[in-house]
């Protein structure tokens, strides 16, 4: 499968377990084992492949420099692996904001726009996750970290 089909692939699995995620978790008790276990496991697959088939031997020396790691990027295969790399990432960041939230009593629609901007933009998601949930539980540190 050529990068940009695959490109199309993967994004389109991602956004199933963000639907899964936002619009049907409040409702579905496994939503958690579907979006770890089936659309971050196949979008480890992915990037799995994607490194190992376009391995560059030279790759611990690109990561050096930024001049480097944008050569590396250069290669459509390794873009696309960085991008199914944030992808899961984001999906990851964002069950474990649902489940850490459920944890403290915050209600699904409270964690929206934080679970919408992780999806867009990950860290900026988390940042407002951590706020929503410090304004609810009135404890930035609300829990040891589990």
């Amino acid at each position: 499968m050529n990068p940009d089909t695959l490109f199309k692939v993967t994004c389109g699995i991602a956004a199933i377990g963000w639907i899964v995620l936002i619009v049907i978790s409040p409702f579905w008790f496994g939503w958690d084992k579907f979006v770890i276990g089936i659309v971050v496991v196949l979008l480890a697959l992915t990037y799995t492949y994607l490194n190992f088939t376009n391995l560059d031997p030279d790759i611990l020396q690109k990561f050096s420099s930024l001049k480097g790691v944008a050569n590396l990027f250069s290669t459509p295969a390794i873009l696309l692996a960085a991008w199914v790399h944030i992808m899961a990432y984001d999906l990851i960041g964002a069950v474990w904001m649902k489940r850490n939230s459920v944890k403290h009593g915050i209600k699904h629609v409270a964690i929206l726009p934080a679970l919408v901007f992780t999806c867009a933009l990950g860290p900026l998601g988390f940042l407002i996750y951590l706020l929503t949930r410090a304004i609810v539980t009135k404890n930035y540190f609300a829990d040891n970290g589990a």
